[in-house]
């Protein structure tokens, strides 16, 4: 299975200073340049990954977006390593497809 890039999230703009963007499954993650997190709602209350910056680096949209797509990547493995069987049905799916 492919792993998410940017492409698979949506920019939805800035808002008082807080981004947004969107998952392809319509889940949103917020951003504010005060924040080392995305978050779930556009209060930042509500933590889902923490940006990857470096201690000398200002955090910025980009790292906001990365941590998107790896909180994405993330998620979509763990439930892959729960759920092996998963990974399979969707490759011998793809392959009826194509038949």
């Amino acid at each position: 299975m492919s792993k998410f890039t940017e492409s698979d999230i949506q920019y939805r703009g800035e808002s008082n200073g807080v981004h947004k963007w969107e998952a392809s499954n319509g889940q949103p993650y917020y951003w504010h340049p005060d924040w080392l997190h995305v978050a779930e709602d556009e209060m930042g209350l509500h933590a889902k990954a923490q940006l990857d910056v470096e201690d000398t680096a200002t955090p910025s949209k980009t790292h906001a977006a990365s941590a998107v797509i790896k909180h994405l990547n993330d998620w979509v493995e763990s439930k892959f390593a729960q759920h092996p069987d998963i990974e399979t049905q969707a490759h011998e799916s793809e392959i009826d497809l194509k038949k």
